[in-house]
């Protein structure tokens, strides 16, 4: 079910983060993965609930990626399940606060359940204007960009503008800005096929924190290390 494309994302900044290590964290106090990826889920909602008074207007969370599906079946099993009953969990926390919620990624290799699931939250919370929290389920930035390009075969190259929508029609999702900050936690410094396009001009900010470590306060400093950054797009130091 393809987003309504009259819908304009809130004034801010695009914040994308890759949520990276729930299993090292569980791991590291002795406990099952699952208990980390539960952990992470109420990172989500702290994070997404302090968001828009960091002047942040769009916040796409990296949740499942394509490649995941290589993981042991029964700890995929356990992430779609947890993330279906954390959709059902959050709708009236997003209805009261404003936040329009979307998943993005292709949704022919979810189970039937949790593609209704995510098609009744959108649906609740549609009017949302505070924020737009996007999260990204069965993603590939690659396989997106190679979707999308198949579209244009046999016809001129399309505009940078053009093919961004395109790339949205294939993520399920209305037009959204280009990233302004990509954070990823874990310690990790890669982008693993995240927003490759949206992400072109992406400030990045990396910490060693785990994701069930991360928070607010941690959120602000990123925040407030990309406001004092200089952003030139490929141009020069503005003089005078």
């Amino acid at each position: 079910m393809e987003q309504s494309t009259s819908f304009t994302p809130p004034p801010g900044t695009h914040v994308a983060i890759i949520m990276d290590g729930n299993g090292r964290w569980a791991g590291a106090r002795g406990r099952p993965r699952a208990a980390g990826h539960l952990a992470g889920v109420k990172v989500v909602r702290a994070v997404a609930r302090g968001a828009s008074g960091l002047g942040i207007g769009a916040l796409t969370l990296y949740a499942f990626s394509a490649d995941n599906w290589r993981r042991p079946a029964a700890e995929v099993h356990a992430l779609l399940r947890l993330f279906r009953s954390a959709l059902a969990d959050e709708v009236e926390m997003c209805i009261a606060n404003g936040v329009r919620l979307s998943i993005v990624g292709r949704r022919d290799r979810l189970p039937a359940a949790l593609i209704g699931a995510i098609e009744r939250a959108e649906a609740a919370t549609a009017g949302g204007r505070t924020l737009w929290l996007r999260i990204a389920v069965d993603y590939s930035s690659r396989d997106a960009i190679l979707a999308a390009a198949a579209r244009y075969a046999g016809q001129d190259a399309p505009t940078r503008e053009e093919f961004a929508r395109e790339l949205c029609r294939v993520h399920h999702s209305d037009p959204v800005p280009d990233v302004d900050l990509l954070i990823r936690t874990g310690g990790d410094q890669r982008l693993s096929d995240f927003l490759l396009w949206e992400c072109a001009y992406a400030e990045l900010y990396f910490t060693p924190r785990f994701w069930p470590e991360f928070d607010v306060a941690e959120l602000a400093r990123a925040v407030g290390e990309f406001a004092r950054r200089e952003r030139r797009f490929g141009g020069l130091k503005a003089v005078g």
